[in-house]
């Protein structure tokens, strides 16, 4: 139908601090990603810690690109290096003015889901000038 579909990934807290994060993130992905005839060039990937969804509370730079390298190396690894550069990891939690350059300098962040503060027109303005 010519869709472009967004996948949602994320773990929660509880999830993140028993040290599950890559064994949820890949069991998400292999779920929808290995199926076949999927067009990559219509994927994008968002990461979105379910932790971090509207709590204000967001993942650090470092650990957000831990988790973006982690899916780009299982996207390498699964179904090959073209595919891991095609594919657009995003991310999605509680993403601001405020946090938006550092993570958006991440190598494997290439943009964001922006939620709350894209409905405050300066704060959005801030996060799209970052990413440009």
């Amino acid at each position: 139908a010519g869709l472009h579909v967004v996948l949602c990934l994320g773990e929660t807290l509880e999830q993140r601090e028993s040290g599950q994060t890559t064994s949820v993130i890949q069991s998400q992905l292999s779920s929808v990603v290995l199926q076949e005839g999927l067009d990559f060039s219509r994927l994008v990937i968002a990461y979105e810690p379910v932790w971090a969804i509207g709590t204000g509370k967001v993942a650090s730079p470092q650990e957000a690109e831990e988790v973006h390298a982690d899916i780009r190396a299982w996207l390498s690894d699964n179904l090959g290096a073209q595919v891991a550069s095609l594919v657009r990891i995003i991310y999605g939690g509680s993403v601001n003015a405020a946090n938006c350059a550092t993570l958006i300098a991440c190598e494997n962040i290439d943009g964001f889901l922006v939620g709350g503060a894209s409905l405050k027109p300066s704060e959005f303005l801030t996060i799209i000038k970052s990413c440009a």
